[in-house]
C-alpha cells in the first residue's frame, strides 16, 4: 500500500461519518459529548488517554482506531518509546493477534510522525 496508508484510511472514514452526522445528527452529537468527556483531561493527561486507545484499538483490531489514535498521538509530541512501550502492554494482553495490530500501529504512528 501507499506511504500514507493510515492517512488514506482516516480520510476515508471521515467521509462515511460525514454522512452519519447529516442523517443520524443526535446519534453522532452524543458519540461526539462522550468522547470529548473521556479524552479531557483529568486525574489521567490526554496522552496517557490516548495511549490507552491505542491499546485498545490494538486489542479490538480496529485499523480506523489505530489511523486516528497514532495522528493523535503524534499531536501530543509522543515518542516511539512511550507508543512502544503501549503496544508491548497491548501484546501482553491480547497475544499473537494483538502483535500483528500493534505492528499495524507502529506503522500509522510512523506515517502520520512524518508529515
Amino acid at each position: 500500500m501507499s506511504d500514507n496508508k493510515y492517512a488514506q484510511i482516516t480520510k476515508d472514514i471521515s467521509a462515511q461519518l460525514g454522512k452519519f452526522h447529516k442523517e443520524m445528527p443526535d446519534l453522532m452529537a452524543g458519540f461526539s459529548a462522550m468522547s470529548k468527556a473521556a479524552t479531557k483531561e483529568g486525574a489521567l493527561d490526554k496522552k496517557t488517554k490516548e495511549l490507552i486507545a491505542m491499546a485498545l484499538a490494538v486489542a479490538n483490531h480496529c485499523p480506523g482506531c489505530i489511523g486516528f489514535h497514532s495522528q493523535a498521538l503524534v499531536k501530543l509530541n509522543t515518542s516511539r518509546e512511550e507508543l512502544l512501550e503501549t503496544l508491548a502492554m497491548a501484546i501482553y494482553m491480547g497475544g499473537g493477534p494483538s502483535l500483528m495490530y500493534a505492528a499495524e500501529a507502529l506503522e500509522a504512528f510512523e506515517e502520520f510522525k512524518k508529515d
